[in-house]
């Protein structure tokens, strides 16, 4: 069922997770596979999945159109346009890690919500319409993308929560019945970053906030992820996905499964890298507590380990106080004038 990349992170076949007519068995071995990898590394690949390469090489496609645009057509989709959504986008080094620009571009787009959506009435963060940029079949492609990889979320977790000797819909019983959904178009150019701008990295390191990562990378790569053994490049394998647990997996879990540190070099490749990240998440206001009676689960305060010192076993309250406590760093410009 999984094999091991030259990276040493595992490739898992999620088949019998997606089939209907797969066995109880079959199911579980692949389940055994996720879990091994989210003890040992929180990052895995996956094949498997079911979602057709013809509609990620579309997104890739309209994706490149979109993004070699001029910066101030690009602007007329702001994420100051966006609202309490929080869509939009946003230029070079307009997105901060750990209080340093990232260099990338990027579109931030979730589950499309209309003005009707209760959520969305009562102004609840995060949650609304997309800015979908005037690139014809952007919109569809990436609408399409979104219900198609939230499938092979839902298909995950059942595998996670059959990792850890849970009935398999655990989490959508209690969090993911109407998942958070948050989805990114990253564009990391290969130019030099101009002079005087406090840049290291593609991405700096951090930890994902929430349940489950899914990403697809094209075949540029850059991303690396911190393990026992130092860090490792996690670089592209055809047609699969990358998984990696985020937060409050690891406050569920009491760190049994840890969210994993993470980072993406500065593209020098010489042509434009493509990444598209899926947050698998917790309902906005789920409460998220730790899974009772799980063996090997020590709940301790790893905070002095962490990337940004958080205790994340501490937290209390609903995931949206998480979430934004989290994303208000990444646009501090953004947080009066929206949230």
């Amino acid at each position: 069922m999984s094999q091991l990349h030259a990276n040493a992170l595992p490739i898992i076949d999620i088949q019998p997770l997606i089939q209907a007519s797969a066995s109880s068995r079959a199911r579980q071995q692949v389940a055994e596979a996720i879990g091994q990898a989210c003890r040992e590394h929180g990052f895995f690949y996956i094949t498997g999945h079911g979602v057709p390469e013809e509609l990620v090489q579309r997104l890739d496609a309209l994706s490149h159109q979109f993004f070699a645009l001029p910066e101030a057509e690009k602007l007329r989709w702001r994420m100051e346009l966006g609202g309490r959504a929080w869509r939009g986008y946003f230029p070079l080094g307009g997105e901060l890690t750990s209080g340093r620009p990232d260099w990338k571009e990027g579109l931030y787009l979730g589950t499309e919500l209309g003005p009707e959506h209760p959520l969305v009435a009562s102004g609840t963060p995060v949650h609304g319409a997309n800015l979908f940029p005037e690139v014809p079949g952007l919109r569809e492609t990436i609408l399409a993308y979104m219900a198609a990889v939230t499938e092979v979320g839902h298909r995950v977790m059942q595998g996670i929560a059959l990792s850890l000797g849970l009935p398999a819909d655990y989490f959508a019983a209690r969090y993911t019945a109407d998942p958070l959904i948050l989805f990114r178009l990253f564009n990391y150019p290969s130019q030099q970053v101009p002079e005087g701008l406090d840049v290291a990295w593609g991405v700096g390191e951090h930890t994902d906030y929430g349940l489950l990562t899914v990403l697809r990378q094209d075949e540029v790569g850059g991303l690396e992820v911190r393990t026992p053994a130092g860090w490792v490049d996690a670089p592209p394998v055809a047609r699969s996905f990358v998984c990696n647990i985020g937060d409050m997996l690891d406050r569920m879990t009491g760190g049994l499964y840890k969210s994993t540190p993470h980072r993406v070099k500065r593209n020098t490749s010489g042509r434009n890298r493509l990444s598209f990240p899926l947050f698998f998440d917790p309902h906005f206001e789920a409460r998220v507590q730790r899974i009772p009676d799980l063996a090997g689960a020590p709940a301790h305060d790893d905070s002095a380990e962490r990337w940004d010192q958080a205790n994340v076993h501490a937290f209390s309250g609903r995931y949206g106080d998480y979430l934004l406590g989290k994303v208000s760093k990444v646009f501090p410009q953004l947080v009066q004038s929206v949230l």
